[in-house]
Parts: C-alpha cells; structure tokens; sequence
C-alpha cells in the first residue's frame, strides 16, 4: 500500500455550471499568488482557452493550471461542465485527491454540476463548497448551502463527504471569508489554505517503479503528440526509457522525449517529475488515453 505523502502538492477538480465563476476564480487565484507578473498581458477568462469555449463560455476540454501557495504546488484540473463528455469528467476525476465545488449564490446547483458531483462523490473525492458571487442583490447564500446539502444527500454522499467546509466569494473582485454575514475580507488567502486543508496530498509506494496514467492527449508543433499524466509511482525522467501498457495488456518499450510540467498556464520543460505530479510528455509514439 502507498506509505508516502507528497506534502508539497495538492491535486484538486473543479466543478462548477456556466457562469457560475469558475474562470474568474481561477484567474484570480493566479494573480493573488503571484504567477502572473503585475505587467502581464492576459486574456480574460484564462482557462476557456479553446477558441468554440471562449465563445461559448463552456468548458469542453480538462485543462490544467498550476499555483504556487507557501510551497505547495496546487494543481487545478477543470472538469467539462456538460454530461455529454462523460469520458472526459471520469478521466478528469483520476488525477485529483479532491474536488471544489463552484455555486452561484443566487442561481444554487443547476443540473450540470450534478452529474459532475455524482462522478466526485463516487470516486470518494472530498469536497471543499465555494459560494461565489456573494455580492449579488439577489444573494441567497442560507437556501443555496441547503440545496447544496439536500443535492449531496441525493447522490448518496458518504457522512464525511456531508462534513464539507464552506467559503463564500466574490470572485471578481477576488475576495473570500468564512461566513455569508462577514466582512473585510481582501483576498483569496483563505481560500488557498482551505484546498491544503481539504485535499489530501498524494500519496505513494516508495518500492513501486514507475506508473502513470495518461488522461488526457494535446498536441504540440514541434514535440507532436502529448500525454497529459499523472504520475502515481515513481519517477519519469527525459532520456528515459518505459514500458506502455496498452488497452490490450501488450507492453511496448518507448522513451520519453520531452517532460513538461505546469506554471501557471503555461507547459514548461522539466527535466524529471515524481508522484502526484500533473505532466505532459512527447516521445511515446501512438500513445492513447487510459494507458499506463
């Protein structure tokens, strides 16, 4: 059984229905911890980087971002708001210890977040709530948290799952506190310190070699196909050589190329990653999702 914590990193989902803020929480939580320099041209609404989910406003693709948080690495995979990427949720939902879950104080759970939910609950995942969009006139913090227990009892929620921690936000103005009432609040620190309460770091065995499993795939001009991973077990390094277990059970010896980790938004080249890291790999020719 795995017997080491990465205490340094923490792998969390979020889940949350159009509109609801996700983006703008998101974008926040990069500029208050620093990832984006204070100078920095950046589009709005950072993680609809798809052209079809800019326009849209949905999110179709999981995409990955990395924060940097008093030495901990929190990487935040986004979650397909719609059930017709189902694959995509489960695949998201591998990659993460645990979920944040995004309502709008006014509108409450709408049916997209419930089929993600669903997915998070039956994979065991905790969750931290956020209530955002606190400072509408048409706020109903109390009747939405309700609705939030009532859906999570609903989905069979385990007592623990029903022990979650609540925050209320303004994500826009990229504010956080621990009460619909309270006030003062400046930031999004609570926030931060919250997902390293909640999220458990990954753990791991430090006899097994190396195993990661493939949840996503990219494409890059100049590397070629990309393996969104995460590594488990283990670690991988440039130069080296795998074996990958295709669907079939056949494995076939291949050798990593390029390694890529996270910053922000960005990929960025790395010369070796270990459990509970997020990468993008090249090399691996034909490689498919849900390979190891």
């Amino acid at each position: 059984m795995p017997s080491t914590r990465r205490e340094e990193i923490r792998n969390i989902a979020i889940i949350a229905h159009v509109d609801h803020g996700k983006t703008t929480l998101v974008d926040a939580m990069l500029w208050q911890s620093g990832t984006f320099r204070v100078n920095a041209q950046v589009a709005e609404r950072v993680m609809d980087s798809m052209s079809l989910e800019r326009e849209k406003g949905i999110t179709i693709m999981a995409k990955n971002t990395a924060i940097h948080f008093e030495g901990v690495t929190i990487n935040i995979v986004d979650t397909p708001g719609h059930a017709d990427f189902g694959g995509e949720v489960e695949r998201a939902l591998t990659m993460v210890d645990g979920v944040l879950l995004l309502v709008d104080a006014s509108e409450g759970p709408l049916p997209q977040t419930r089929f993600v939910l669903k997915k998070a609950i039956e994979a065991g995942l905790p969750p931290l709530i956020v209530i955002n969009k606190i400072d509408r006139p048409d706020a109903r913090a109390t009747e939405v948290l309700d609705e939030i227990y009532n859906l999570f009892i609903d989905l069979d929620a385990t007592e623990d799952q029903l022990d979650f921690p609540v925050l209320y936000t303004n994500a826009r103005a990229g504010t956080c506190r621990n009460s619909a009432e309270a006030a003062g609040e400046t930031n999004l620190i609570p926030l931060f310190k919250q997902i390293i309460t909640t999220v458990p770091p990954p753990v791991y065995d430090e006899e097994m070699p190396l195993q990661m499993l493939v949840a996503n795939l990219d494409y890059n001009d100049y590397v070629g196909r990309l393996a969104i991973a995460r590594v488990f077990n283990g670690r991988v390094k440039v130069g080296q050589q795998v074996g990958v277990v295709g669907v079939d059970g056949v494995v076939t010896r291949s050798k990593v190329t390029t390694l890529f980790g996270y910053d922000g938004l960005k990929r960025v080249p790395i010369d070796e990653a270990g459990p509970g890291d997020i990468v993008a790999l090249a090399g691996i020719e034909g490689i498919g999702i849900g390979q190891t």
